[in-house]
């Protein structure tokens, strides 16, 4: 079990060595999966895209064959889809996380291919938004199934709009082009469009804007986006919802400090990485207003993350309760997450590079990607986009950014 993390409420004084030789690998690294995305053309296949099979048509647009379909492509323990007709695809959410790492990099003022890099990316970004609407989302390049029902192709979602819009504030706090920040600007119009869930304890932003679904890593991660932007531009009705949002969320945390993915019965379960950006959507929000109403649950969400979500050697765990699938979407926002909360704990840091050191030597090829899942008898190696590939660039870029801090 992890200690137990200390107040949030100041900085420890304790300080964790970062040896040359774990810099050079974890640099190494980084520089193999971005060299592989670009050689990739930003092009690679995504956990749920099995809907763009030539066998989609055989699903007639029902929900359930479509998901049949999509659970077997992604659970296959090889790459299945060129025989099935899935071709590598770009991905607006992969696009908006590898300009966030490149940004990430850049803040030292140097790297000036990743400035452009980062720069051609948010480019792309703002010409390929959702289809449709009047203001700035994204969405998936594909169809998607739940047992909530069936997603259209590209409809725009709460989380990756979210997430997206954080880069454009990211660039435009590092190259201040107001180009960036009406874009973001806009994100936040469409965010406070969605429907909500009104409750007697805050509201629930929606997961997307044409069906309501309350869903609890979505509803922060928007939350977090709207602290950011609101803090930035003095936006009070974005400053509002976003603390209306967090209370949401923080109420409804379990008395160990853990998350259900939501609170409809059917999500009842806990896991690592939707844990993660429940984490780290309250450190962006208290850092971005100040507000330390909710340190409490920061606090307690961090306890749990660390007692149950880790092997001793470092490899993260999917699920509470059990290991396997090792999935690199875990170790990428654990990698993060931890990295973010170094500066209250250094333990936190420690802990993220033990995560990063496993994942390089366990889920690295030998080309630069990242493996997508490690079964405990056999590793699928298929390359995701951003599932994989853009989170660990970040995750990556963030630890690294955390490794020079003063705290180090």
């Amino acid at each position: 079990m992890a200690p137990t993390a200390p107040s949030l409420s100041s900085p420890t004084r304790r300080r964790a060595a970062v040896t040359p030789d774990v810099q050079h690998d974890l640099e190494q690294s980084l520089a193999r999966v971005i060299n592989w995305v670009r050689a990739h053309d930003y092009k690679a296949y995504e956990p749920a895209d099995g809907n763009s099979s030539l066998l989609f048509p055989l699903t007639g647009g029902r929900v359930l064959p479509m998901r049949v379909l999509q659970q077997v492509v992604l659970r296959c323990p090889f790459n299945v889809r060129p025989l099935l007709g899935v071709r590598p695809h770009e991905s607006a959410i992969a696009r908006g996380y590898m300009a966030w790492a490149y940004l990430i990099r850049t803040r030292k003022g140097d790297h000036e291919d990743l400035r452009r890099e980062a720069q051609a990316c948010l480019a792309w970004l703002m010409m390929n938004r959702a289809a449709g609407y009047d203001e700035f989302c994204w969405g998936d390049p594909y169809e998607y199934a739940t047992r909530n029902g069936r997603r259209p192709y590209g409809e725009p979602l709460l989380i990756w709009s979210a997430l997206i819009g954080q880069a454009f504030l990211e660039a435009f706090e590092q190259f201040l082009d107001d180009g960036y920040l009406r874009v973001a600007e806009s994100v936040g119009r469409w965010i406070q469009q969605i429907p909500n869930e009104h409750t007697a304890s805050g509201v629930c932003l929606s997961y997307h804007g044409f069906r309501r679904t309350w869903i609890h890593n979505a509803n922060v991660m928007g939350a977090a986006f709207l602290a950011r932007l609101g803090s930035m531009t003095s936006d009070s009705k974005a400053l509002s919802t976003a603390h209306s949002a967090m209370t949401y969320t923080c109420t409804r945390q379990r008395s160990d400090g853990s998350w259900f993915y939501a609170e409809d019965p059917d999500y009842h379960w806990i896991d690592n990485f939707h844990t993660g950006y429940n984490l780290s959507a309250l450190k962006v929000y208290r850092t971005a207003t100040g507000d330390r109403s909710f340190d409490d649950h920061l606090h307690r969400g961090v306890r749990y993350f660390r007692a149950n979500f880790f092997e001793a050697d470092g490899r993260p765990k999917y699920f509470h309760d059990r290991t396997y699938p090792v999935d690199i979407q875990c170790a990428a926002q654990a990698i993060e997450t931890l990295a973010s909360l170094a500066e209250h704990d250094v333990d936190h840091l420690r802990q993220a590079l033990l995560v990063a050191t496993w994942t390089i030597g366990h889920l690295q090829a030998p080309d630069g990607h990242f493996c997508h899942r490690d079964l405990g008898w056999t590793r699928v190696t298929t390359p995701m986009l951003h599932w994989g590939q853009a989170t660990m660039a970040k995750a990556l870029a963030v630890l690294l950014d955390t490794c020079a801090g003063d705290h180090v």
